[in-house]
């Protein structure tokens, strides 16, 4: 498959990457093009922009929970039908787990035989940005660095002093600019549905940044070959509700990707409205539930899954999901939650875990089967305080979960966990067949 594609990498975070490669990507797509985005890393903030932008579901391309060709399957499963693919990297170029290449920017710029464009931080520098550029350029040369964009130059003289010894070319010069900043909270930027001002960098980047160079480059990446992405189609076999709103908005694409194509029909719901489906499971992502627990303590679908999963409905909870699963949550006063899970949940001021999630599922007391093991990622601003008697199916190898490396709680049949799963195939097939038996009784 041949797909014009081009990786918008950074120095180090914090240089405008996401404001570059969000501009790049509404600029294109006003240009008529049909982009296809990507972020690499487990992120769910930079994505849920992009869509946005890009009117395409954004994926995340991470080989430590994917491996190389599962990157590869979904960077080709997602492109079908684009013009061009805009990859925004993750902290700086070289910048993998636990300082090595693993899932870092260039990895699966490697992975894509991808075009790398480096974008600077100018502010407080000139001529040692020469310096900085020999050294990525320099480091690792089975990177096509293809060149760089500046960005936050403070005025035509600061471009002068800078563009006259430049080594590598450059596809824009980008002004400061202190209104295509978002807002933060403690899980990181706001939400793509919360604010559209990355959306409104698409006409700096018309402006200053040389698109038709970009496109130019994007098309001098090679055919990518060798990889199947297509498996055979799978009958419809349940319903799974998948709680989708300003609470619960943390979902890799490619899960529910891959649990439709395991045969599932997939239900979106707003708990924060009140709906609860006819499904035969129900899939809660992570988000933010400490910012609506008045709605959610009154909703009608709290009382209502907890009916449901009192009946012996598969429930899936990760993170946000997994402290509505609990009896009550603590965020400047208590508000009960469903009340499915033996435990209580805390906001805290200070970060609880960050990072990568190894783990095996050691015992059957899930709907998940035994001994397969489970990847994903954690970051979370809040605790668990389990029960004594508190059942856990989950053993990390790496990362904390709910209680020192024990994860997957468990209830009846529902299961919570503080890590972000990335479905494998058995995974998916484990729900699944979980929903279809539960419709079947």
């Amino acid at each position: 498959m041949t797909i014009p594609r081009i990786v918008i990498a950074g120095t180090h975070s914090g240089c405008g990457k996401t404001t570059i490669a969000s501009g790049i990507m509404a600029a294109l797509s006003k240009r008529g093009y049909r982009v296809q985005p990507f972020k690499v890393g487990p992120d769910f903030i930079d994505p849920s922009h992009h869509s946005a932008i890009c009117g395409r579901s954004s994926r995340n391309l991470d080989p430590f929970l994917m491996g190389e060709e599962g990157c590869l399957a979904t960077f080709l499963r997602a492109c079908e039908g684009a013009d061009i693919a805009v990859i925004e990297g993750v902290m700086g170029l070289f910048d993998g787990v636990d300082g090595a290449d693993l899932s870092s920017t260039a990895h699966v710029a490697r992975i894509l035989q991808a075009p790398v464009i480096l974008v600077i931080d100018a502010k407080g520098m000139s001529r040692s940005i020469h310096a900085l550029i020999k050294g990525f350029r320099d480091y690792d040369p089975t990177i096509t660095l293809a060149g760089v964009i500046i960005n936050r130059i403070g005025s035509r003289h600061h471009r002068e002093m800078v563009e006259g010894s430049l080594s590598l070319p450059s596809f824009g010069w980008i002004p400061r600019s202190d209104t295509l900043s978002l807002k933060s909270r403690h899980l990181g930027l706001v939400m793509a549905h919360e604010s559209p001002v990355l959306n409104e960098s698409g006409p700096l980047m018309e402006e200053y940044g040389n698109l038709d160079a970009l496109v130019a480059t994007a098309h001098k990446a090679p055919t990518i070959t060798g990889v199947q992405v297509q498996g055979a189609p799978v009958p419809l076999q349940a319903r799974i509700g998948v709680a989708h709103d300003s609470a619960f908005c943390f979902y890799y694409q490619d899960n529910l990707d891959l649990l439709r194509r395991t045969g599932a029909d997939l239900v979106f719901f707003s708990p924060l409205a009140g709906e609860l489906p006819e499904v035969d499971a129900v899939y809660y992502g992570g988000g933010y539930p400490e910012l609506f627990l008045p709605q959610l303590e009154t909703s009608r679908s709290t009382s209502g899954i907890r009916k449901a999963a009192d009946s012996g409905l598969p429930v899936l909870a990760e993170c946000g999901g997994l402290m509505y699963m609990a009896r009550e949550i603590s965020h400047d006063r208590t508000y009960r939650m469903t009340g499915i899970l033996p435990a209580v949940a805390e906001m805290t001021k200070r970060l609880q875990a960050l990072g990568y999630v190894k783990g095996t599922v050691h015992s059957p007391g899930s709907f998940l089967s035994a001994c397969q093991e489970i990847s994903g990622h954690e970051f979370h601003y809040s605790r668990l305080i389990p029960d004594r008697d508190a059942r856990y199916v989950l053993t990390l190898s790496r990362g904390k979960g709910i209680d020192a490396g024990k994860d997957g709680l468990v209830a009846a049949n529902t299961l919570g966990m503080y890590t972000h799963a990335y479905f494998s195939p058995i995974f998916a097939r484990d729900l699944i067949h979980a929903a279809s038996s539960f419709s079947r009784s």
